[in-house]
């Protein structure tokens, strides 16, 4: 396994694969974020970053079943691990963390 530190995009990569739970497969992971973030997205790129988070056990993946709509072909499908999990829930609390943290002199 890889180092667990998440850029931003496999943030966002990541937080789409536990948003689509259950049909996070390249396509539907992009427009998940274009959805989510009002800005397109590459779909290279996703793919990339899936493979990356991957390769440090944030995800794991298996081939679902061939659909007419594809042409036959499979889609393979993504799911966040227990590890995943973990990192987001971190990243979540030392954001909140941060914020909690700026003094309320800093917006006036």
């Amino acid at each position: 396994m890889k180092g667990t530190y998440l850029g931003e995009f496999e943030e966002v990569v990541l937080l789409a694969v536990a948003i689509r739970s259950g049909d996070a497969y390249g396509a539907a992971v992009t427009s998940e974020i274009e959805q989510q973030m009002g800005r397109s997205v590459n779909l290279g790129a996703v793919h990339s970053a899936l493979h990356r988070l991957e390769e440090k056990g944030l995800v794991n993946s298996q081939m679902g079943g061939a659909t007419a709509e594809r042409g036959g072909r499979r889609k393979r499908l993504y799911s966040v691990t227990i590890a995943g999990k973990r990192a987001l829930e971190e990243i979540h609390q030392l954001r909140n963390q941060m914020w909690e943290s700026i003094p309320k002199t800093a917006w006036s």
